[in-house]
């Protein structure tokens, strides 16, 4: 007999998520961010579990929900229609989607499980992220497929969603699904499931989510349904995220940017290759998490190859799966996701601006690229080293004559006064350790703010 133990925080976590009412989403004024209709600032910390549907149980939904929630995520991105043969496999409950594969009738005994995920991440104060079909139905290029979408059943299909999902407040739509339009009919499909759900729901933001090396503006930039422009920085060592960002607020059609799909954890680095470059791990997590928040996007989403496919060790592996999905939720990079999206929450992060002159010294773009951005009063500024390589920051630009200064350590969430310095000279300031793993984040404050850092405070034991 198994016996499960509820710890007592996790009790009260229960009950204090169940008293939620999420609000709407929408796109800020300057139009850079994501805020709550109230004008809350929103940090998209974004999983990917395109397969939650498709291959998980009630029980299993809600121990990977729970543990996202319990690590600070904010939105959960999944897939109705799923990737990994997701027309002709069923779920875990023997159900398929559709009826014959027909977009414009659903299998309401497999929609009862979408039903779940929907209300559950709600009960759990998350976001979801959802896809109304992965792009191999209606571009195969690789996949299972098959091909079932036409303008005419995605427009129907999209009207069918939005009806049904109308009243929650915590829905994303998130078109696309690791692909691109690649002729007149791919464009005439998403543009029509655009207008579907359009038809019904003026409500809930709207995305496309490209593939690796694109942005949804790529594709999509003049039209009006697009309200987030969703990137995928890929699966890359020598991904530079940053540059997305950069250029795309550069963009005349100005939207909140989102990296949607970066680095997973656990996967072999650039694995389209077949060469062994070796595998991603947290550091990469980190690396790519920071560049994308510090360059000025709205949002960030964690993934880990075991768990986008949710594996388990009698299927067979998806670019080389290793670990059952349950285990690969203790991979170190998710938990060290809430440090940073903690960090972030403590200044009024919507008003950084991505500021490169803050570091004085040679700055090349390899996986060592420092990245440096500062609040809008510039009261506070943020400089991030990956491998531990001293900086040198012109603390001029603060508007103080005297600042203090931090290391937050994003692998243990802590933070350590250095000292005061006075502002009117540049200081270099060199972390601990150096190498891949060994990555800083810089935290300097103007005398007079009184952000409060005191619950990252640690010891000089570091």
């Amino acid at each position: 007999m198994k016996i499960k133990l509820l710890t007592l925080s996790s009790i009260l976590f229960t009950h204090w998520v169940l008293a939620q009412n999420l609000p709407l989403l929408k796109v800020s004024d300057d139009c850079k961010y994501i805020v709550t209709e109230s004008g809350d600032p929103f940090f998209w910390l974004g999983g990917t579990a395109w397969e939650l549907i498709h291959r998980l149980t009630k029980e299993e939904i809600d121990m990977y929900l729970t543990d996202r929630a319990e690590k600070g995520f904010t939105v959960i991105q999944t897939v109705i229609l799923a990737e990994l043969n997701g027309l002709n496999s069923p779920n875990k409950y023997g159900e398929k989607p559709l009826i014959d594969n027909n977009p414009e009738h659903l299998n309401e005994k497999y929609f009862e499980l979408v039903d779940y995920v929907i209300k559950k991440s709600s009960q759990l104060g998350l976001y979801v992220g959802l896809l109304p079909t992965w792009g191999d139905k209606f571009n195969k290029l690789w996949g299972d497929g098959p091909e079932i979408f036409n303008p005419q059943n995605a427009e129907k299909y999209g009207e069918i969603l939005a009806k049904r999902y109308l009243e929650h407040n915590h829905i994303i739509w998130i078109l696309g699904g690791d692909r691109v339009p690649e002729n007149d009919n791919h464009y005439a499909i998403i543009r029509a499931m655009a207008q579907g759900i359009r038809k019904i729901d003026n409500r809930h933001l709207l995305t496309y989510h490209p593939i690796a090396t694109k942005m949804a503006s790529d594709f999509f930039y003049e039209d009006t349904w697009l309200d987030l422009d969703m990137f995928q920085s890929g699966h890359s060592r020598i991904a530079k995220e940053y540059e997305y960002v950069v250029n795309g607020n550069k963009s005349e059609m100005k939207r909140p940017i989102i990296n949607g799909e970066a680095r997973y954890e656990n996967i072999p680095d650039r694995f389209w290759e077949n060469k062994d470059y070796g595998w991603l791990d947290d550091a990469d997590v980190r690396v790519s998490a920071y560049w994308s928040m510090l360059a000025g996007a709205a949002g960030y989403t964690y993934g880990c190859n075991d768990i986008w496919q949710m594996y388990e060790t009698y299927r067979p592996p998806f670019i080389k799966a290793r670990t059952d999905w349950k285990a690969a939720l203790s991979l170190p990079g998710s938990s060290q996701m809430k440090y940073m999206k903690a960090i972030f929450e403590v200044f009024p992060w919507q008003g950084l601006e991505h500021n490169p002159s803050l570091i004085l010294n040679e700055n090349p773009e390899d996986e060592s690229f420092m990245m440096s951005a500062i609040g809008k009063n510039k009261d506070y500024l943020m400089a991030y080293t990956p491998i531990g390589k001293p900086m040198r920051i012109d603390l001029a630009q603060l508007n103080a004559e005297k600042a203090k200064v931090y290391w937050f350590n994003p692998r243990s969430g802590k933070t350590f006064y250095i000292g005061e310095f006075e502002t009117k000279t540049p200081h270099e300031f060199e972390p601990w350790a150096k190498g891949w793993g060994s990555d800083f984040l810089l935290l300097v404050l103007a005398q007079h703010a009184t952000y409060d850092l005191t619950k990252f405070i640690s010891t000089p034991s570091r």
